[in-house]
């Protein structure tokens, strides 16, 4: 990301990880598990930041969240931002968990296999 702005706006990118990760992740008080489910949870609710709610669900795994609780946490918005934001919070999750290699239950799979049986002869 910061080679990303480098061109336009190198010193917003310097801010842009100094600050959240240099002065809020540092903080005491909450550990980065937590941190990361916040901002799962933030991201997902605002509903139009997908590419950094992406970073943040592999950072999640990355700090021991596990599938389930990422989902459940997103899941969680619809109550407060919407089904909207969680589906769309779902698709990002989706993809993260494609691209790391994290197993979808066999629960998934199953209901995945009705939708599509169902989809195909409606």
């Amino acid at each position: 990301m910061v080679e990303s702005l480098a061109d336009i706006a190198p010193d917003f990118a310097r801010l842009v990880i100094e600050f959240p990760f240099g002065d809020i992740y540092s903080r005491p008080g909450l550990d980065l598990r937590s941190r990361e489910i916040a901002v799962v949870a933030a991201l997902t609710a605002m509903g139009n930041a997908a590419p950094q709610l992406k970073v943040h669900i592999q950072g999640a795994l990355n700090v021991g969240v596990t599938r389930t609780e990422i989902v459940e946490t997103i899941m969680q918005m619809a109550v407060y931002a919407g089904f909207p934001a969680a589906l769309n919070g779902l698709t990002a999750a989706r993809e993260v968990f494609a691209h790391a290699g994290v197993a979808t239950p066999a629960a998934g799979r199953a209901a995945a296999t009705v939708a599509a049986t169902v989809t195909a002869t409606a």
